[in-house]
């Protein structure tokens, strides 16, 4: 018989990369605090994410997952996210134009504070400090008194959530997202670049099929298919406290969703077996994924399936690869075979980004961007191989024009990481970056004969 499983179940588990909280009292009334305002969203809207999702899982639609790698406390701002989500609607509408299928848009974002660390500590001049744990937590200065894990932080977390998400439903509803609008999503920065110029050509083309359903007595101005978007929201569910605090039970169903996100993921230093995460997320409701590096065995894989999607329904869980573009293809068909002959039927998602992380000589953390690119075509051809559908990609991305990440079409060099790194964590793609991403996805896909 499975486990019984509560909200709370997780705390009977070993909880990994949970924050050193120097008080609990203050921590509990945080906590209380945010179970008593409302959820961020809704168990209807988590479904209709898994409805979509399971069109992915069919090879009738592509996910487009993006987004920040930390959301920032001091960067927020509506120009940021309005830049964000630019970036994020050209990418998709590169995509749905290129690839002829629906595109679901699930972005990083309105959650995603939280990150994973390899140490506790880490030693600034002569003093050992807390690491840096995402503005959810503490603060990136270094002092002791910034570092200090801070309870009332989550509560900060859980409003600046909320402003997010008003805002991205403001611009995605209210005719920022219109098809109609395609050329005005490209800003300058990337106008003057080659894959801006690919972007303009595109946008012309879709302008004239408007024109052309326009001419032939299609009311495209009403159209609210043409005229609005769904973006959804996802973050990794690291600190469960939290987590936990933002589930509720649906007055309709009766079933648990996390209405923190639309969507939560588990990283792979989180996925125990019998950890605490796992114990969470198979209890909720809401579609989740998990990522796999290319150490993961084929049977542990089929045992996170088995834990996380039992009752094997489509769109509830989605593989995220994250190998390296030196070892996707190695690592990645054995799993895909052994997925593939069980019949879980999984959304898999590649992580171009993490795998391929590295310390530039500047002693900046960065990837290259041909890195990025050969682990994306390393896992369409392992999917072309294993006759699966290579369902999406998952990837850190801003609409600043920050140099975090080495090449791309401005060809961005080690010694000029220095002049826009900004990232409060993890090296992003720039605006330019992400578009050119977007045509390689489309060509790598197209060029395999998946698409």
């Amino acid at each position: 018989m499975a486990r019984a499983w509560t909200p709370s179940s997780w705390q009977s588990h070993t909880a990994n990369q949970q924050p050193d909280w120097p008080d609990q009292g203050d921590l509990e009334r945080a906590l209380k605090q945010i179970a008593s305002y409302p959820p961020l969203v809704f168990a209807g809207e988590a479904r209709s994410l898994q409805s979509a999702l399971a069109q992915v899982a069919a090879g009738n639609a592509f996910m487009l997952q993006a987004g920040d790698c930390a959301e920032s406390f001091e960067e927020f701002s509506a120009v940021n996210i309005r830049e964000k989500l630019r970036v994020i609607l050209q990418m998709a509408v590169v995509l749905t134009y290129s690839l002829g299928v629906p595109v679901v848009k699930v972005g990083r974002i309105a959650g995603q504070f939280a990150k994973p660390r390899s140490e506790s500590f880490e030693k600034i001049g002569d003093i050992d400090l807390p690491t840096f744990r995402g503005h959810i937590v503490n603060d990136p200065t270094a002092t002791e008194a910034a570092r200090t894990p801070n309870p009332d932080r989550l509560v900060q977390a859980y409003n600046q959530s909320a402003s997010t998400l008003n805002l991205v439903r403001a611009f995605t509803k209210g005719g920022f997202a219109d098809l109609a609008r395609v050329h005005a999503w490209n800003q300058e920065f990337v106008t003057s670049s080659p894959e801006g110029r690919r972007y303009e050509q595109l946008a012309s083309e879709i302008e004239r099929a408007l024109n052309f359903m326009r001419a032939c007595g299609v009311d495209t101005e009403t159209n609210h298919r043409l005229s609005q978007v769904d973006v959804y929201t996802s973050h990794e569910a690291l600190l469960l406290g939290y987590e936990e605090a933002l589930t509720r039970q649906d007055s309709l169903t009766g079933g648990w969703y996390d209405c923190s996100a639309h969507m939560l993921w588990i990283g792979e230093r989180t996925r125990q077996l019998d950890g605490a995460h796992v114990e969470f997320l198979r209890g909720v409701g809401n579609p989740i994924g998990c990522k796999i590096g290319a150490a993961t065995s084929t049977d542990y894989v089929i045992e996170l399936c088995e834990a996380l999607n039992p009752a094997r329904i489509p769109g509830r869980l989605t593989l995220i690869t994250r190998m390296g573009a030196a070892k996707i293809e190695s690592a990645l068909p054995p799993i895909l075979r052994t997925v593939r002959e069980s019949g879980h039927p999984v959304v898999w998602a590649c992580d171009p980004m993490h795998g391929n992380t590295f310390t530039s000589a500047t002693g900046h953390k960065t990837r290259r961007f041909t890195d990025i690119c050969a682990e994306i075509d390393g896992f369409v051809r392992s999917h072309h191989a294993e006759g699966t559908w290579p369902g999406g990609i998952h990837i850190e991305l801003t609409g600043d024009d920050v140099t975090e990440c080495i090449g791309g079409a401005d060809n961005i060099l080690d010694s000029q990481l220095v002049d826009r790194y900004e990232t409060v964590c993890d090296p992003r793609l720039n605006g330019r970056q992400s578009l050119d991403l977007a045509f390689h996805v489309a060509e790598s896909l197209r060029s395999s004969g998946l698409a």
